[in-house]
């Protein structure tokens, strides 16, 4: 016997056209690609615009001043200037540890809460609620430190011996206001891990407490990081609050109960003086910029390396 299979339809036959992959000419698409091209070669050139615009004062300062005199704790009792630049890198730390040591577990407890445990409609204005603090004006977070939390709270509710301006009110203060970034961040770090780890972990019989804190924390351990260490950059990089509260002592002093003068603070304070173009007051503004630069970008490459180790992909 014999069997015949019917032949089917020759090979490409009644299938549609496969559509053509080569490059169209989109004038619209090249006008954009041309502007994000711009926009990426005109941030490095400001970049290397705000280190070229440094360069010739810090040159000119060390010529007047040794390294020595700048990286020392004490200005080696010169009346002209005070170059020590030790006190001021000392103070920033200090405020700096003070506000991470506030804001960091407020903003992460208010990230898991929004993640995990708040409700829908808890979420949809607790969320915006907590990031409207980011918009207020850092010189109204100065003027509630010098007029509530020094006077009221540290003098009068905890009783404590601080004087009008110190660390401790400004630290604090610069905590609350990076509160809002630190959870921001978390929380959207904390959402983005997947729905079906959280499922898992449940599964295997751990409460909703364990799976945040060993399956989802864990898992968005590298949004976290950058959410802590943007915020870190924030409370550097901050000025009206140190400058208002923090005092203008340039201190090695450990306690956190007198004032700290930051680099942020000293440029800011520094340059409201008259100090004629040229001098070497003039000239170490351009000097703790220069090393404040460093800093930031030293804490931004942690940041960047810190995001790669830790980073998942799901």
């Amino acid at each position: 016997m014999s069997s015949h299979v019917a032949a089917g339809p020759p090979s490409g036959a009644g299938l549609p056209a496969h559509p053509s992959l080569a490059a169209r000419r989109r004038p619209g698409e090249t006008v954009i690609k041309a502007m994000l091209r711009l926009a990426a070669i005109l941030s490095v050139i400001i970049t290397f615009g705000i280190i070229a615009s440094l360069i010739e004062p810090v040159v000119e300062f060390f010529g007047q001043v040794g390294l020595g005199d700048f990286f020392s704790s004490t200005d080696a009792g010169r009346q002209d200037v005070r170059p020590a630049v030790l006190p001021l890198i000392f103070g920033t730390f200090l405020t700096t540890v003070i506000a991470l040591a506030l804001a960091v577990p407020l903003g992460l407890g208010a990230a898991m809460y929004l993640s995990e445990y708040a409700s829908r409609r808890a979420r949809k204005w607790l969320k915006p609620t907590v990031e409207l603090l980011a918009g207020v004006p850092s010189v109204v977070y100065g003027f509630f430190a010098l007029f509530f939390v020094t006077p009221v709270v540290l003098q009068g509710w905890l009783n404590l011996d601080v004087n009008l301006t110190n660390s401790l009110a400004a630290g604090l203060v610069l905590g609350v206001m990076i509160i809002p970034t630190i959870a921001s961040l978390a929380e959207d770090a904390l959402s983005a891990v997947p729905l079906a780890l959280r499922q898992g972990s449940l599964a295997m019989g751990a409460n909703r407490m364990q799976t945040t804190l060993r399956v989802v924390f864990p898992a968005a351990l590298s949004g976290i990081a950058a959410a802590i260490v943007l915020g870190l950059s924030r409370a550097v990089g901050e000025t009206m609050i140190v400058a208002m509260v923090g005092g203008s002592g340039k201190s090695l002093d450990l306690s956190p109960f007198v004032g700290h003068q930051t680099m942020t603070a000293f440029i800011a304070q520094t340059a409201g003086g008259e100090n004629p173009v040229g001098s070497v007051s003039y000239n170490m503004l351009f000097a703790v910029a220069l090393l404040l630069f460093v800093i930031t970008f030293v804490i931004n490459m942690i940041s960047i390396a810190i995001v790669r180790r830790f980073r998942q992909a799901y």
